[in-house]
């Protein structure tokens, strides 16, 4: 085929008429039927196309060309560059027959279509079975020889910016797992499981696309059956952002041992979020759940509301106060409280779960709602649920952590292995005797045996004793049992903290905490809401 009679030429083109005798070309008319002048610097005679050799044009294009023609896309011309890289290939055959690249690089139905629709297709960063990696560009060629159309294809090697962006593929899916196993290790592995409480959570970090976030929960036992249940989430992303995350879980674990209320454990965080990173910001829900109170007590830093189901499927959610994010300095939290009674559900929640593009946040929580009114069953089944109503799957654009609480309504058997009582401690040392007569009496009729009651009725002298002797009214006994402890608790309206201390042989106090701290399973102190203290100690009951 004598390929430098083609007039190849791009769509668009349009032919040129054949030169005249002199080889001028025709002067186009000017707009008033007047030929233009001729500028002085343009020479008379003028080339066109066919004055050019486009086989050589064609050889010293830097990529791979292939010329081919008709619909059984027949081999008219390869280059120099191509027969290099895949081979010479033999003028009229097919390119199925001898081309098996073009199967590799997705090229015969790419011609067809540039045959059918006369426009240019390109597909980028096909590999071939030689390994390399090809951008290639297939345009419709006209020729008057040749029924059918022809096609040009340029193939322009880009294999090592497809090994460069599979290594940074590669070093990017690296530091996400990195990522996200330290995400993982920074969480808790087992739930603590309070004895009043079911607890379940779930994380789910982003998919593919999307860099491991600072999302984190946790479940705190504060003792005399309280508490602390946490969420939050770090405004960034990666290693960085995880590690901050295990800065504020470990230091919100700290606090809590403090037993402070919700607010004044956010006034904490906020200073020791400024110094861990003044960059970076983080969003946080501090809760107590006292189970003689049936409430949640919370303060927010910036964090989304809390929603708790009831028993009957209505769903609520918790009102202000909310702060700033932690981190951001110059605020005074505050607390508020939702209540949380037997057979309610409450829910805490990372933005992931309910925040999607061009939708406002409040739809996203109002979806939460809908679909945790008709969500039941343990905690991680809701929690399971909740991600499939919200949509979450794996290749999400965004982490997510959830935190399911339930307070269980109990009955039959289970119920009875759980009991309250409580006794006003009025008038002055009188109270001291009929604290201990109470106790016993109460104890008794728990079925405790002796030994357990008798510890229970000294740990009770002890406490109301040390509150008599250095609290102030009004004064308050409350012991509480449940499938796992026995908890005796005594509240006054001082807020001065006791403490335990080395009691010399002559002094005739300081003793009492010692003897708390000898008998029972653990103890505390904490300050209560408006003033005064509590004082708590716990007896593992046996199995």
């Amino acid at each position: 085929m004598n390929f430098t009679r083609w007039s190849a030429r791009l769509p668009g083109t349009q032919r040129r008429t054949a030169r005249g005798t002199e080889g001028s070309v025709p002067a186009a008319r000017g707009e008033h039927g007047q030929q233009p002048e001729r500028p002085a610097d343009v020479a008379e005679d003028v080339p066109s196309l066919e004055d050019f050799s486009v086989r050589e044009l064609l050889g010293r294009l830097p990529g791979l060309v292939a010329l081919v023609y008709g619909p059984e896309h027949r081999i008219a011309y390869v280059n120099e560059a191509y027969a290099t890289a895949f081979g010479p290939r033999t003028p009229g055959a097919t390119v199925a027959a001898t081309c098996p690249e073009a199967e590799d690089l997705g090229l015969p139905p790419l011609m067809d279509q540039v045959l059918r629709s006369g426009k240019p297709r390109t597909v980028k960063a096909r590999r071939a079975r030689d390994g390399g990696s090809y951008t290639v560009t297939c345009l419709p060629v006209e020729s008057p020889r040749i029924d059918g159309g022809a096609v040009l294809v340029h193939a322009a090697d880009v294999t090592d910016h497809a090994e460069a962006a599979e290594r940074l593929r590669a070093s990017e899916r690296k530091h996400r797992e990195t990522a996200v196993t330290l995400q993982r290790s920074l969480l808790p592995q087992d739930l603590e499981q309070p004895d009043d409480l079911r607890i379940a959570a779930t994380y789910q970090p982003g998919g593919t696309d999307a860099a491991v976030g600072g999302d984190w929960y946790d479940v705190i036992t504060l003792g005399a059956g309280r508490t602390a249940l946490v969420i939050g989430d770090v405004m960034g992303r990666g290693v960085r952002a995880a590690a901050v995350m295990g800065q504020l879980r470990t230091a919100v674990r700290a606090y809590a041992r403090l037993d402070l209320p919700p607010h004044e454990v956010l006034q904490l965080l906020d200073g020791l979020a400024a110094e861990i990173d003044a960059s970076q910001i983080a969003t946080c829900v501090y809760a107590v759940h006292d189970p003689n109170e049936g409430r949640l007590v919370y303060a927010s830093a910036g964090h989304l509301p809390i929603l708790v189901r009831d028993e009957d499927g209505t769903v609520r959610q918790a009102d202000d106060p909310t702060g700033p994010p932690l981190g951001t300095g110059g605020w005074l939290h505050t607390s508020g409280s939702i209540a949380l009674p037997p057979g309610s559900t409450a829910v805490l929640y990372t933005d992931g779960l309910v925040e999607r593009r061009r939708e406002d946040i409040d739809e996203g929580v109002a979806a939460l709602a809908r679909a945790l009114s008709g969500a039941s069953g343990t905690p991680q089944v809701v929690c399971d649920r909740l991600l499939r109503s919200l949509g979450v799957t794996a290749d999400h654009d965004d982490d997510v952590a959830v935190l399911v609480v339930q307070h269980p309504s109990r009955e039959g058997t289970d119920a009875e292995l759980f009991h309250n009582a409580a006794l006003e401690l009025l008038g002055g040392i009188e109270a001291a005797p009929r604290a201990r007569a109470f106790a016993s009496g109460v104890l008794s009729s728990w079925r405790f045996p002796v030994e357990l009651r008798d510890l229970g009725v000294l740990a009770t002298s002890e406490l109301v004793g040390n509150s008599l002797q250095h609290g102030t009214p009004p004064m308050r006994l409350r012991l509480r049992r449940t499938d796992r402890r026995l908890i005796i608790e005594v509240t006054d309206g001082d807020d001065h903290l006791p403490r335990r201390r080395r009691a010399e042989t002559e002094d005739e106090a300081g003793r009492g905490i010692s003897i708390i701290a000898t008998i029972a399973s653990s103890w505390g102190s904490r300050r209560t809401p408006g003033g005064g203290k509590a004082v708590w100690c716990e007896f593992a009951l046996k199995d």
